[in-house]
């Protein structure tokens, strides 16, 4: 008995050393990685400004593209959709990296393969070095094919000895998202704030990015242990690749089947369950982008919000969400995780029908505060259940598959609200209904309704209340 309490205490400390390491590297990554955010329209304005060709050829494209989804040909909004579209390009080639890395650290171990994604090096090197728009793409392309530390970090949480470690450890990789996404793009906007005479506005945050990911690079060497061990991993690199083919077909990645292979496929039970839980997984993560999208859209259009306005609305939920992460998700107990997401998803409803009829800031900080206790436990939940499926060999495959559903989501669900929602959401002012006029005019969007809470809210409220419409749906599906 004693012998047993020595061998789990050790365990315990092993999990709780590994958990630490990786909330620590992927905070690192993601500070980073976030620095960017804020600077994204100023950068385009800068490429536009200098005339330069390859960015005007673009953006006669997108120019054409919005004009064709019925959004207003007005500058300031299509440099958003450019915007928006180069964050789809960077999930749609995350969508392509996540399940080969995963597929590889099945096989060589997740210690060497997350030390190959020294690509962020040169991504921010290239950023850093750019004069030219064509160069500033190319280090996003990079960057997005190099960011497959978070499906490894998942991964390696996912290899941990015990339901509750494995619960822990994705609170905690949840925790360093909402910090790194906190302290990330309000580091980027200081740094652009203090540029010198002469200076390109971005070259700090560019090298401060690169410091992190250096830094971060030296941290993993030293300090990260392998969790994988060699007994547990596949027999080659090549069954490996063989089964990353199958991540790479959206239906196939709905279907798992690429956890099929082999002798240690799952019963079918567990595989069903598995389909269950990646649906839901995509179907959140592809409204939620949607929303997150437009969000922008609303408090500049409606509360007339400023650039430090919105970052200081960003601070607020990401410092809520690593609230509720930090002390609340992380301590929910294994097997409870569903009814957690549950309770989250109907939290959701009244959130974002604040949010998208918001006639003051009270109200809209009223539904951000429940949409940000809401959102902090639905992921985290989720991965932590879907990472006790699969044999210790397919951990890396599992959870690569559902990185991969989730890259897909955040690739369509914000083309999906510029293309369907922008037109509506950039619409002038409509004068608000009367008994007479509720008939034609308003069944053009469905939404009658609206005239009992605002007409006036009408063109942001459509992607909230999409989501909100569409969470019984996300509930039954669980």
């Amino acid at each position: 008995m004693g012998c047993n309490s020595s061998i789990s205490d050790k365990q315990e400390h092993n999990s709780n050393h590994v958990i630490t390491i990786v909330f620590l590297a992927l905070f690192i990554d993601l500070l980073g990685f976030a620095l960017i955010l804020p600077l994204f329209p100023s950068i385009l304005d800068y490429y536009s400004q200098t005339e330069d060709g390859f960015y005007l050829s673009l953006q006669r494209g997108v120019d054409w593209f919005a004009v064709m989804a019925g959004i207003p040909p007005e500058r300031k909004y299509n440099s958003v959709l450019f915007g928006g579209l180069i964050g789809s390009i960077f999930s749609i080639l995350q969508f392509f990296s996540s399940p080969l890395t995963g597929a590889m650290s099945d096989s060589l171990g997740r210690r060497p393969v997350i030390l190959m994604t020294i690509g962020l090096i040169t991504s921010y090197s290239l950023w850093a070095a750019s004069r030219t728009f064509g160069v500033f793409l190319l280090s996003r392309i990079i960057g997005g094919i190099s960011k497959g530390n978070v499906s490894l970090s998942t991964a390696i949480v996912a290899d941990l000895h015990s339901p509750k470690a494995r619960s822990k450890g994705m609170a905690m990789i949840g925790v360093a998202f909402s910090l790194g996404f906190t302290l990330g793009p309000m580091i980027g906007a200081y740094l652009a704030m203090e540029t010198e005479k002469g200076e390109v506005f971005y070259l700090r945050s560019a090298l401060v990015a690169l410091m992190f990911a250096v830094a971060d690079l030296i941290f993993i060497f030293f300090l990260l242990p392998e969790t994988l061990p060699k007994e547990n991993r596949v027999s080659s690199v090549t069954s490996g690749f063989q089964a990353a083919v199958d991540l790479l077909s959206p239906l196939a990645l709905f279907r798992f089947s690429a956890v099929t292979r082999g002798k240690e496929s799952p019963s079918e039970e567990n595989l069903q369950n598995l389909k269950i839980l990646g649906l839901a997984y995509f179907l959140y993560l592809f409204l939620f982008s949607g929303l997150e999208y437009t969000l922008s859209f609303l408090t500049h259009q409606r509360f007339q919000f400023s650039s430090m306005q919105q970052g200081k609305m960003f601070f607020f939920i990401g410092i809520t969400m690593a609230v509720i992460q930090g002390g609340y998700a992380r301590r929910i107990k294994p097997g409870n995780e569903i009814r957690a997401v549950k309770r989250a998803i109907i939290l959701l409803i009244p959130a974002f029908l604040l949010i998208g009829w918001a006639a003051n800031v009270a109200v809209l900080g009223a539904g951000l505060l429940l949409y940000s206790c809401a959102a902090a436990i639905v992921i985290p939940c989720l991965s932590a259940v879907v990472s006790g499926y699969g044999s210790a060999s397919q951990k890396g495959r599992v959870m690569g598959i559902l990185r991969s559903l989730g890259a897909l989501a955040r690739a369509l669900g914000p083309i999906l609200s510029a293309t369907g929602e922008c037109g509506l959401l950039l619409l002038p002012p409509l004068p608000t209904p009367t008994p007479v006029d509720t008939g034609a005019q308003t069944n053009k969007a469905n939404l009658l309704p609206l005239q009992f809470t605002g007409w006036q809210g009408l063109r942001f409220a459509s992607p909230s209340v999409v989501l909100s419409s569409s969470s019984p749906l996300l509930y039954l599906v669980l």
